[in-house]
C-alpha cells in the first residue's frame, strides 16, 4: 500500500519539469530543494499545497537531500524520484507489497525506461541478465548498485548503515551506498515489474562537469571500500579521461576523510563485484572474427 510509503524528490531549479511531473506520483511527497534560485519551493507549495517542500537554502548534493527527506518521512518504506522522472501506476503498491514479504531485502531497483517514447535504459538491461543470480526467496535478481531514482528502500535498512554519504554529492553517489547495504548484510534486487520513467532534459548541465564529479566519486568509492589492487586500476583507468584527471585531483584532497572511513567490504562482497566487473567485460568484449 502507498500508505506504508513516502517518496523522497530531490530538486535544483527544475521548477517547470518538477511542477509537470508531481501529479504523476502516487504516494506522498516530500521535495527537498537544493538551493534553487528559480522559484521552485514556492510554486511547488502553491500549486500543491499538500506536498511537504523543504528548503536546504543551498546545493548541498542529491545524497544529502535524499537524506533529509528520509529522515522526515514516517513511512517503512521510501521511494526516491528525481525532479525528471516518475514511477509507474501500481509500481509503488507492488514494491510495498514486495518489502513487506522479504524483510531480508533493503533495496529494490525497477526498470527504467528513457524519454517519452519508453527506452529501456542499457543499465536496466544489464541487471537483467542476472550475473549474481537470484537468492532462495529473494523479490528478484541480486544486484550491488542502482540508479537512485529507480529504487525502493526500507527505511530502517538505509538508516542503519547512515544513507548516501553527503561527501560526493551528486552523480554516482549510489555505489557506496549499495555496497554498504551489502555489507550489513541486506539484499537488494532488480524487479522488473517495477518501472520508473525517466525524462531527462535534451540540453542539461555541464557535461564535463558531470564527468568529472563522477570520476571524483568513483575513485573515492574505491578507496572507502575496494583492496588496493582494485583502487589503483580505477586510479589507472580514471588518468586516461581529461576530466577525469581533474576528478583524480579532486579526490585526492579527500585522503583524510578517506583513511577515517575506510572500511573494506566482506570478502563475499567484494567477491560479487569482481563478478560484476568480470560480466561488464565480456558484455565489452568485441565478438571475434569469422573464420576464414
Amino acid at each position: 500500500m502507498t500508505s506504508d510509503l513516502t517518496t523522497v524528490v530531490a530538486t535544483r531549479n527544475r521548477r517547470d519539469q518538477l511542477l509537470d511531473l508531481l501529479p504523476r506520483h502516487a504516494a506522498p511527497v516530500i521535495v527537498v530543494d537544493n538551493g534553487s534560485d528559480d522559484g521552485t519551493p514556492a510554486a511547488v507549495a502553491r500549486a500543491f499545497p499538500h506536498v511537504r517542500v523543504v528548503e536546504l537554502g543551498r546545493n548541498a548534493g542529491a545524497g544529502a537531500a535524499r537524506n533529509v527527506g528520509v529522515a522526515l518521512a514516517d513511512t517503512p518504506f521510501v521511494a526516491f524520484a528525481d525532479d525528471d522522472s516518475y514511477w509507474a501506476p501500481g509500481s509503488l503498491e507492488r514494491a510495498a507489497e514486495l518489502l513487506g514479504a522479504h524483510p531480508r531485502t533493503a533495496l529494490l531497483t525497477g526498470q527504467v525506461l528513457i524519454g517519452r517514447e519508453g527506452r529501456p535504459d542499457p543499465i536496466s538491461a544489464g541487471m537483467a541478465q542476472a550475473p549474481l543470480g537470484t537468492a532462495p526467496g529473494a523479490p528478484g535478481p541480486a544486484v550491488l548498485g542502482f540508479l537512485a531514482c529507480a529504487v525502493v528502500l526500507r527505511r530502517a535498512a538505509y538508516r542503519q548503515v547512515g544513507g548516501f554519504a553527503e561527501r560526493l554529492g551528486t552523480y554516482g553517489e549510489e555505489a557506496l551506498l549499495a555496497m554498504d547495504l551489502a555489507a550489513a548484510g541486506w539484499r537488494l534486487a532488480y524487479v522488473p515489474e517495477l518501472v520508473a520513467h525517466h525524462l531527462p532534459a535534451a540540453t542539461d548541465r555541464d557535461a564535463r562537469a558531470r564527468r568529472r564529479i563522477e570520476a571524483r566519486n568513483r575513485v573515492l568509492t574505491a578507496a572507502l571500500r575496494r583492496p588496493g589492487r582494485v583502487v589503483r586500476a580505477v586510479v589507472a583507468e580514471t588518468w586516461r579521461d581529461p576530466a577525469g584527471r581533474a576528478g583524480l585531483a579532486d579526490a585526492a584532497r579527500e585522503l583524510g576523510w578517506v583513511l577515517r572511513q575506510r572500511r573494506p567490504l566482506p570478502a563475499a562482497v567484494e567477491a560479487d563485484l569482481a563478478t560484476l566487473a568480470a560480466a561488464e567485460t565480456d558484455v565489452a568484449r568485441p565478438a571475434p572474427a569469422p573464420a576464414g
